[in-house]
């Protein structure tokens, strides 16, 4: 891309991002459950944050993460999930505010799944806060598996719109 826009501009596409991701999110929380474990989804609206880390910055990317967990958990009436979306959220962009420094252009779509993992490690983290118990940990190994397969997806996804949209600056 080319050099940062500011201003009105950047509001606009922050806002844009934003409500791409939220709409993605709503729209798969519509959809069946994958698998028998809880919590197990393909995390689409994360190929949205992925995509601002990597083009805008990581204080770019966590304005429309923020923006997309807490507007998701107001128009999902679910205010509960805000506490997992957001542990989740804040864990992966810490994450991915590390990979944004140590893998090349070519290597982003190797981000997300690990970005995927420490979603679901932040909010099981705050599951077992909230309920007092380290017993929800035992699903550690099932969102990990689930993690990197959504994950690979949606970095694959995230670097093809990368690719695709850096030439229209």
């Amino acid at each position: 891309m080319a050099g940062p826009v500011k201003g009105a501009g950047r509001i606009t596409r922050l806002a844009l991002l934003t409500a791409i991701a939220l709409t993605i999110f709503l729209a798969e929380a519509q959809l069946p459950a994958l698998t028998a474990v809880p919590g197990v989804k393909l995390g689409l609206a994360n190929i949205v944050t992925v995509y601002a880390m990597f083009a805008l910055g990581p204080g770019d990317a966590l304005l429309v993460l923020s923006g997309r967990v807490f507007l998701g958990a107001v128009f999902s009436g679910q205010m509960m999930t805000l506490i997992y979306s957001a542990a989740g959220g804040f864990l992966s962009w810490c994450v991915l505010c590390l990979l944004r420094k140590l893998l090349t252009g070519e290597q982003i779509w190797l981000a997300s799944p690990v970005a995927a993992v420490f979603h679901n490690l932040g909010q099981l983290l705050a599951a077992a806060t909230v309920l007092r118990s380290w017993a929800v940990m035992a699903w550690l190994p099932y969102l990990i598996i689930a993690a990197i397969l959504a994950g690979l997806f949606t970095g694959v996804a995230a670097q093809a719109l990368l690719r695709r949209l850096s030439g229209l600056s």
